[in-house]
């Protein structure tokens, strides 16, 4: 079949070196237009459901809400774990399936089940809902607002009603958190003594603020000839006209709202809150969708905030775009792996010229380099993978790799053309050429599979670890049977094509004739000593095993980010305003670090946010001017030490990667 296929590459070669080109061109289209992230998506599939329950304390939330929803999606088809949290006003329960299960139709499953449960939970407390459906690095961009003009409650209304609908128009968004401000509420604030003296209960207080802030239908009114709806305005708004309605009749006196209570304009009760620069505002944290491309999110998020500049510039609203952007370090990774990936294919094409001397042959062997990794590329994409990373990773392991094919197979047949008695005619021509490329194929192909072998174990890891260096695996293994699949069929051809006018000029340079009569008399003098060899191959091997134990060893190589997430962890029943006092000192002692750019701080929790933690737990953002050298390294160590300054905090410090 091999012989075959190269026979036919021979006598095709117009069509093969024209698939070639093909190939490259939809490669480099396939690389531009790819999804890029820093990762493969290493989270099991898994659903969370989120449950308001205000009010409630934990033990509450825990009895009435998780268990509940827990008994209701235990037995779900695939399910691995169901695990919970149950804290001051909030259940969050989380379920992990197998990991062939595929994610929408657990969704749809966890959507199923959700619905018998709803009618269950105790009253106030809201239904469940499935979070939005994002990956497992799906923080894209956190935005930043302060304003010297607007009160916490404006700005907080800017960012909800104007900001993020916006936001969340954007393509690939799926869930935009909001932290700190005031949410603004229509509140009636009870004066006991005067619904004790008007006999007045809470009861009628609720009904009469429906009465007047509650929308109905009115139905519509049908002449023979004509049906009018009928539209109703009686919805109040402000706190001024609903101070005015009616509570009840009492002895033939109306008693109104202002009577037995306060109509304001008032915030809700925080569950959370942030400062940036020490300042109070509002953290805007967007994430986006499942397998969505991480690069191209952030810049429609950018964009669509050039759009909103102008309603924020009015708005006297000072904002910072970058708080933390993921892309960054996205776009330094593949930048760093693509330079090295240009280097290692230069530094192979200047061994290919001094070695083989001949131009032609170096350019025959060099065209399995894009040919193999951009045909790696064009399948990892096929398969919905993300290059990353891990899998960029991969195609550098393989550069040395993908090239040996060629050489072997194009070095055969250049010294088998010019043993070969001149001239060549056409025939004879074809059988060199093949008769050489077939002589080679067992080795090419032994040598293809046995190295593809040893990647092997790699994909059969499971967990986290499976998932993370498994693409990493099939890429190199892609990428070394698609240089195989070139050998057999490109070089023979390209071969066919470039070589026989290269014949008249071949000659092979004085130093290759050295090393080669150097090698030659080396060989001469150990090989009738073979014992000395193998021992000390073996001492080699032993020393080698030695010092295995001295290496360490961790997970991931430490990523350099330029940004750092520190928690603070003070004593639960922290009060909200003393985390914030607290945050805003700690602030103030990082920014005296010459290297930090900007701290942000979000302390608690936001509605159907990642972060599900109670007022006495802050998340400090603290993102770096640069990232050079060893300067993450040293930040690290002296955001240590300041937050150490501060007694009775449990403090963790992790780049956002790590974390995750």
């Amino acid at each position: 079949m091999l012989s075959a296929l190269v026979g036919f590459s021979i006598r095709f070669r117009g069509v093969v070196v024209a698939l070639a080109c093909l190939v490259v061109a939809y490669g480099i289209y396939t690389a531009q237009n790819a999804k890029y992230d820093v990762y493969p998506e290493f989270a099991p599939p898994q659903v969370v459901v989120q449950t308001e329950a205000p009010g409630l304390s934990s033990n509450d939330v825990e009895a009435l809400v998780t268990r509940p929803v827990e008994y209701a999606l235990n037995g779900t088809p695939g399910l691995i774990s169901i695990r919970s949290q149950s804290i001051q006003g909030l259940s969050v329960v989380t379920v992990v399936f197998e990991d062939r299960t595929e994610i929408y139709r657990a969704r749809q499953m966890v959507g199923e089940r959700l619905t018998e449960v709803a009618t269950q939970m105790p009253a106030g407390v809201a239904t469940p809902n499935m979070a939005p459906l994002v990956g497992a690095t799906s923080l894209t961009l956190i935005v930043g607002l302060t304003s010297d003009k607007l009160s916490p409650m404006d700005l907080r209304t800017f960012a909800e009603w104007t900001m993020r609908p916006r936001l969340l128009g954007v393509p690939g968004v799926a869930r935009v958190a909001l932290f700190g401000g005031e949410v603004k509420q229509l509140q009636i604030q009870l004066l006991p003594d005067r619904l004790a003296a008007f006999h007045v209960s809470v009861d009628q207080i609720v009904a009469a603020a429906h009465g007047v802030t509650g929308v109905r239908g009115a139905g519509f009114i049908e002449t023979a000839n004509q049906r009018v709806v009928l539209q109703t305005q009686g919805q109040l708004l402000q706190p001024a006209d609903l101070q005015d309605a009616v509570v009840s009749v009492v002895n033939g006196i109306t008693v109104r709202l202002k009577d037995v209570a306060i109509a304001a304009a008032a915030p809700e009760p925080k569950i959370g809150d942030a400062t940036i620069m020490g300042q109070e505002g509002v953290l805007v944290e967007v994430s986006s969708m499942y397998g969505a491309n991480t690069l191209d999110v952030t810049h429609n998020i950018e964009q669509a905030l050039t759009e909103l500049q102008p309603a924020i510039a009015g708005a006297q609203i000072r904002v910072y775009p970058d708080l933390f952007r993921p892309a960054n370090f996205v776009t330094a990774a593949i930048h760093n792996i693509s330079t090295s990936l240009w280097i290692g294919g230069i530094l192979v094409a200047v061994v290919l010229l001094l070695f083989l001397f001949n131009l032609r042959v170096a350019f025959i062997s060099m065209t399995a380099i894009p040919l193999s990794l951009l045909l790696a590329i064009i399948i990892l994409n096929a398969f919905g993978q993300s290059l990353n990373t891990l899998t960029l990773g991969g195609l550098a392991i393989a550069l040395g790799e993908v090239v040996d094919d060629a050489i072997i197979d194009s070095e055969n047949i250049f010294r088998r053309l010019r043993e070969a008695p001149k001239p060549l005619a056409p025939g004879q021509l074809y059988q060199i050429v093949h008769d050489a490329s077939v002589e080679v194929r067992s080795a090419v192909v032994y040598a293809t599979f046995i190295v593809a072998l040893v990647f092997i174990p790699v994909l059969t890891m499971s967990g986290i670890q499976g998932r993370l260096f498994a693409p990493l695996g099939w890429t190199y293994i892609l990428a070394i049977l698609g240089s195989l699949l070139v050998a057999l069929t490109v070089t023979p051809a390209l071969s066919y094509l470039l070589l026989p006018a290269a014949l008249d000029r071949a000659r092979e340079p004085s130093y290759v004739l050295k090393v080669k009569g150097g090698y030659g008399r080396l060989l001469t003098r150990v090989s009738p000593h073979p014992l000395p060899l193998v021992a000390g191959a073996f001492l080699l091997f032993i020393g080698a095993l030695v010092t295995l134990p001295f290496l360490g060893g961790e997970f991931l190589p430490e990523m350099r980010e330029g940004h750092f997430i520190v928690h603070a962890t003070s004593l639960p029943g922290t009060s909200l305003r003393e985390s914030v006092r607290l945050g805003k000192r700690i602030t103030a002692k990082l920014v005296e670090n010459p290297d930090i750019r900007v701290v942000a701080q979000q302390v608690g929790r936001a509605e159907l946010a990642d972060d599900t933690s109670g007022v006495h737990y802050s998340e400090f953002h603290v993102d770096l001017n640069t990232v050079k050298d060893e300067l993450p390294e040293k930040t690290e160590e002296e955001v240590r030490d300041a937050v150490a300054q501060f007694p009775g905090l449990s403090v963790s410090i992790n780049p956002f990667l790590a974390e995750r």
